[in-house]
């Protein structure tokens, strides 16, 4: 892991480096041709939405199609392999989500290594989740839901988008600080997971607000809590899982990546063009709406963050005994 962290690191740094040069050729040429950016998860999901949304600002900004790729699977490992996989010639990005981090310590061998193959180029936002529950589930409350869980344990399904997914693991870090059981549900995407828990064939989800915040105001959904360590402003009378269990804190965030050895000024213009995009009124304003807090940086700053949320969430695995299924 640190290995590969400094690797991540030096990516980054490389890239800031090499982006004075003036070796502008290629990132006056670029893109020649329509681009495509592929997302781990499911069509609907919160990576969807996002990816949908710069997407679109990448394709108005540059004059070339920004085209969306689902490739959902092993939480994100299979599209980020084929990234990782692809010729670095900025033809082909991934959509990154915090699922990548946490699958750097989950998968043993996924065919790459994600702080070591993926070149860091920009982050995009930071996002709560939001503990939801069917409706008809008896209890209004963290401490209710607590106490029917310990009063049925087992009885309780938790859905999520897949093994690995930060739906998963900020459902896992809630059953080891609470004690609960709860049988995981693994979907091939959050927004699969999501239409059982509106059917009410699963009971509850830690899900992304990009995902639920709609069925959330529409009353579809009981929202419980967010899972950050503060209330959100999109949902500001909701409180905090930590207000309940002190300590408890996760979040998803959403960023851009590309196979390692991408030349480094094709990197400097995407993260430039996505910061400017962060920068927008009506997209900043779409962003915040979803629940969003942006985290627009330069392509080391992104790395950073990345590293240390691989780091962060490894512990977090390693303790709770989560496994790759």
């Amino acid at each position: 892991m640190h290995s590969s962290r400094r690797l991540f690191l030096c990516l980054a740094a490389g890239a800031a480096a090499l982006s004075a040069s003036p070796r502008i050729t290629q990132a006056q040429a670029y893109p020649s041709r329509p681009v495509r950016l592929i997302v781990g998860l499911a069509a609907g999901g919160g990576q969807d939405i996002v990816a949908r949304l710069m997407g679109q600002w990448l394709s108005e900004r540059l004059g070339r199609q920004f085209i969306i790729e689902n490739r959902p699977g092993a939480s994100g490992n299979l599209a980020l392999e084929a990234v990782a996989n692809a010729a670095p010639d900025g033809y082909i990005l991934a959509l990154l989500g915090v699922n990548n981090a946490i699958n750097a310590s989950l998968y043993n061998k996924p065919g790459f290594e994600f702080l070591r193959d993926i070149a860091p180029i920009a982050g995009i936002m930071r996002v709560p989740l939001v503990m939801v529950v069917h409706p008809s589930f008896p209890a209004t409350t963290v401490p209710e839901f607590i106490a029917y869980a310990k009063a049925n344990p087992g009885k309780i399904n938790m859905g999520s988008g897949g093994n690995g997914t930060s739906i998963h693991v900020s459902g896992e870090l809630f059953k080891l600080m609470t004690g609960v059981e709860m049988l995981h549900v693994p979907y091939r995407g959050g927004a699969l997971a999501l239409r059982d828990l509106v059917g009410g064939q699963i009971q509850v989800m830690f899900d992304t607000m990009p995902e639920c915040i709609e069925l959330v105001r529409a009353g579809t959904l009981r929202p419980l809590a967010v899972t950050t360590a503060t209330r959100s402003p999109v949902l500001p009378n909701l409180p905090a899982i930590g207000d309940f269990l002190p300590g408890y804190e996760s979040s998803a965030w959403y960023g851009f990546g590309a196979p390692r050895n991408i030349p480094a000024e094709i990197v400097d213009m995407l993260n430039q063009e996505v910061n400017a995009g962060l920068a927008d009124p009506k997209l900043k304003a779409r962003l915040a709406d979803l629940g969003g807090t942006v985290i627009a940086g330069s392509p080391g700053d992104f790395a950073k963050f990345v590293a240390d949320d691989a780091e962060k969430w490894a512990k977090v695995v390693k303790f709770a005994g989560v496994k790759a299924e």
